[in-house]
């Protein structure tokens, strides 16, 4: 079951704690992201797999006001300190609260990874901001249909009108006008998740980069990037968007693969 933790800083954040030992391993998931969705990435790694849900989701919940990455990464570091976490796996929103908090710590985490990171240092084409403005503006107003509409993204083209793709829309969109999402999240769109890239390039620990052509909301230039600057990192591309419906059983391979190596 999942369980709120009070953090420092005040803020309820809610989490999943699953398996058992060292090392500890703790996942941020993307923007309308949950600890269900994040949870299947961890499935083989080994030790405790600590899953929990950023302000704004799920039940977590955040004094008012305008939250940015640095908002973000402080969510994700107490998470880490209360079950004191040694790796950690950010997913796209995730992985830019990720890389706000080794710019700021650089030796926190000894193994690291950006699964389909979105933003570094410079802000996401205006198009990618528009999305994730229309996705935002779709849970505010209860829009099941352009919820649905922005949701389908997320699908292969293949899939968009089987029966297994409408009922992962429908239950998608269901959890996100359940749940919805806090409208200090909107500004989100149009930061950077560090001020200058450079800054990575004291993080030491081994790296893990996963990314994907043509995925206009996950650019693999910021892959690219961001490989570029992190010392110890492996930059591995997938040739096609929808990466969790093609290659799923590869993503969670490489991941565990990568994760539960004790070097």
């Amino acid at each position: 079951m999942t369980e709120l933790v009070a953090t420092p800083h005040g803020v309820r954040i809610e989490q999943l704690v699953t398996g058992v030992g060292d090392p500890v391993t703790v996942f941020a998931h993307g923007l309308g992201g949950s600890i269900a969705i994040t949870r299947p990435l961890g499935s083989a790694v080994a030790g405790r797999r600590v899953f929990f849900q950023f302000r704004g989701h799920g039940r977590s919940d955040a004094p008012a006001g305008r939250w940015g990455y640095a908002d973000l990464a402080r969510d994700l570091r107490a998470v880490a300190d209360l079950n004191a976490a040694t790796r950690a796996v950010g997913v796209s929103l995730g992985a830019g609260a990720l890389c706000r908090l080794l710019a700021e710590t650089p030796e926190r985490f000894d193994r690291v990874v950006f699964f389909l990171p979105a933003v570094l240092d410079e802000p996401r084409p205006v198009s990618a901001r528009a999305r994730v403005r229309r996705l935002l503006e779709a849970i505010s107003s209860g829009d099941a249909a352009a919820l649905a509409a922005e949701l389908a993204y997320e699908l292969p083209p293949g899939e968009h009108a089987t029966p297994t793709g409408q009922a992962y829309l429908r239950q998608r969109t269901d959890q996100l006008l359940r749940d919805g999402l806090a409208p200090a999240l909107a500004s989100l769109s149009d930061e950077v998740a560090v001020p200058d890239r450079s800054v990575l390039s004291a993080v030491r620990a081994p790296a893990l980069i996963i990314a994907c052509a043509a995925d206009e909301l996950h650019p693999v230039e910021v892959a690219e990037q961001l490989a570029a600057v992190l010392p110890a990192a492996t930059l591995h591309v997938y040739d096609r968007p929808g990466v969790l419906w093609a290659y799923r059983a590869d993503v969670r391979q490489r991941i565990s693969t990568f994760l539960n190596d004790l070097a």
